[in-house]
């Protein structure tokens, strides 16, 4: 089964999230236009090319800033495993919300 972001990290900042108040409902599980990318729902799969997600309990900047780090993530290459030949670049998912 393939989980999106908030359901694989259980952060809590989905829409009705146990820490949505607290840090706020994160754009990955809002972000509509990349519905369907990497088979996610709205960002869940595509969380990297997003502002504002979280990353060891700290919400993060552009995409620029955090990239790096994204992919170091467990997430990240479990998606792009997932997806092999079909997995959705970073290029062509910022072409999307820009």
């Amino acid at each position: 089964m393939k989980l999106n972001c908030w359901e694989s990290k259980k952060c809590g900042r989905e829409l009705g999230g146990e820490k949505s108040d607290e840090l706020g409902v994160c754009p990955a599980s809002t972000e509509q236009r990349l519905h369907g990318i990497n088979d996610g729902t709205n960002g869940g799969r595509a969380c990297w090319a997003l502002q504002q997600t979280l990353c060891g309990d700290q919400v993060q900047g552009a995409f620029a800033e955090k990239f790096a780090s994204c992919l170091k993530c467990d997430f990240y290459t479990n998606v792009r495993h997932e997806e092999g030949s079909n997995f959705k670049i970073s290029k062509d998912i910022l072409a999307i919300i820009n």
